[in-house]
């Protein structure tokens, strides 16, 4: 079979490479790949960013997908074949002390789907029992391929902010992270702007617009006035930061009201900004970080319920066949989620 893989570190350098079909190891099942999609950190290795430099090349790459089993292990009991699953990608050890105590999240060994090992841009992936997830037969298979993202912005709506009815929330960053974090931060009641720089008034600003959001172009308003028309002049209770840009935290300091919380969701790199006024205004700031088993079903739900638009945040025009077209496109901000029929390169 053939998958799509990063070859060399050097940034585009995607081909086609050669796989055997898996074998399932006793706990493991074979999944066949319906849809997967296009993340930032799939971009990331695109242009090959400094944190993917430990990946052993060529590797398939692609995390976010939606597939049926088709083989199980001996040892597998909660799937069987036919069963539709999404994959929770970030695999804790299982051993160390934050896997112990429920935070595989943030595991101190935990390994990747498309960084560590072969990815989903590809027909068959084998997995472990304790990372697939099933899918209800009320999600259609191609919405099932965004819960992965989804999840992280519900950990970080649901479980790790404190957006209640009637706040006034920020969300900067109109990238996929960031429709989503909105979308949910909406359906916990609070009210959502969304924000964004120059490259994203073409097409993701837009798409906030069309999922019922107030947005501020930060590179053309005057967003003082906007916060504070929006705020009367108060600051927003929630400001999530999904940019991934150092400007991120800063401006988010300039946005949030005394008392409020900052959720760090985009991983900046460096930053480098005042850290008097976030303790003068007892900013509460919190990070949020991938996603757990509670984070993939509250994001079925919310898919199934309609208050997260998939049908409206997918972008279906790529194909893994032009590959470098689709990463060129999300990089420039001119889609949000691309997500691939992976039925297409199916040898």
């Amino acid at each position: 079979m053939r998958g799509l893989a990063k070859v060399s570190r050097t940034s585009g350098a995607m081909e086609f490479v050669d796989r055997n079909r898996p074998e399932p190891a006793a706990d493991e099942a074979l999944v066949e790949i319906d849809y997967a999609g296009l993340c930032g950190s799939d971009a990331g290795i695109y242009e090959f960013e400094s944190a993917f430099e430990r990946m052993e090349l060529p590797t398939v790459i692609g995390h976010e997908y939606a597939g049926r089993v088709v083989e199980t292990g001996d040892s597998v009991t909660k799937f069987a074949v036919g069963d539709r699953v999404v994959e929770r990608p970030i695999r804790g050890c299982g051993d160390c002390y934050q896997c112990e105590i429920g935070s595989a999240n943030v595991c101190q060994d935990a390994v990747i789907t498309g960084v560590d090992h072969d990815g989903a841009y590809k027909q068959f992936i084998t997995v472990p029992e304790r990372a697939l997830h099933p899918v209800p037969d009320s999600v259609p298979q191609q919405h099932a391929a965004v819960v992965e993202p989804t999840s992280i912005g519900a950990r970080a709506v649901i479980e790790n902010s404190r957006v209640s009815p009637g706040d006034r929330v920020l969300v900067e960053g109109p990238g996929p992270i960031g429709q989503l974090t909105a979308q949910i931060a909406a359906a916990q009641g609070g009210t959502v702007t969304v924000s964004g720089v120059g490259p994203d008034a073409n097409y993701r600003l837009p798409l906030a617009e069309e999922f019922g959001f107030e947005t501020i172009n930060v590179a053309e308003d005057d967003f003082e006035a906007r916060r504070d028309e929006q705020t009367d002049g108060i600051g927003y209770d929630v400001v999530f930061d999904t940019t991934g840009h150092p400007s991120g935290l800063p401006s988010a300091v300039d946005a949030v009201r005394k008392g409020g919380q900052i959720v760090l969701v985009g991983q900046t790199g460096e930053t480098t900004m005042e850290y008097s006024p976030l303790v003068r205004s007892e900013i509460d700031l919190q990070c949020s970080y991938a996603s757990m088993y509670e984070d993939f079903e509250r994001s079925l739900r919310l898919i199934d319920s309609g208050d997260v638009d998939c049908e409206t945040f997918i972008d279906d025009r790529f194909s893994l066949e032009d590959a470098d077209e689709a990463f060129e496109s999300f990089i420039d901000g001119e889609t949000c989620k691309p997500v691939f029929d992976v039925s297409e390169v199916w040898e």
